[in-house]
C-alpha cells in the first residue's frame, strides 16, 4: 500500500485575514511588504485614514510602536521602497554583501 504524499501546512503567526475583513487593514499596516499606496488602492483609505483607523483599533502603546516602526522603515511609501530596493539591488550587484 503506497502513502500518498502530503505536503505540510505551513502556519503563519499572523495569517492574511480575508480584505473585506476590517481587520485586514490594520494587518496591512503592520505588513513591511505591503506600502500605504497598495493599502488605498484595494480599500480606498489613504495614509491619514489608516493612521485613524490603527489610532482607534489597537492599544495606545502598540500605536505608538506602528508609527515609530513606519517612520524608520522607509518602506511604508511606494516611492520610498522602490528606491530602498534599488540600493539592496546595487550593492548585491557590486560584490558588496548586506
Amino acid at each position: 500500500m503506497k502513502k500518498k504524499g502530503h505536503r505540510p501546512i505551513t502556519k503563519v503567526k499572523n495569517p492574511e485575514p480575508n480584505i473585506e475583513d476590517p481587520d485586514w487593514v490594520i494587518w496591512a499596516a503592520w505588513a513591511d511588504r505591503i506600502t500605504f499606496e497598495e493599502i488605498e488602492k484595494k480599500t480606498g483609505y489613504k495614509e491619514s485614514d489608516v493612521i485613524k483607523i490603527m489610532r482607534r483599533s489597537i492599544k495606545p502603546s502598540s500605536f505608538r510602536l506602528w508609527r515609530a516602526r513606519v517612520n524608520q522603515k522607509s518602506i511604508k511609501h511606494r516611492k520610498k521602497f522602490e528606491y530602498s530596493r534599488k540600493q539592496i539591488t546595487s550593492k548585491i550587484k557590486k560584490g558588496d554583501y548586506l
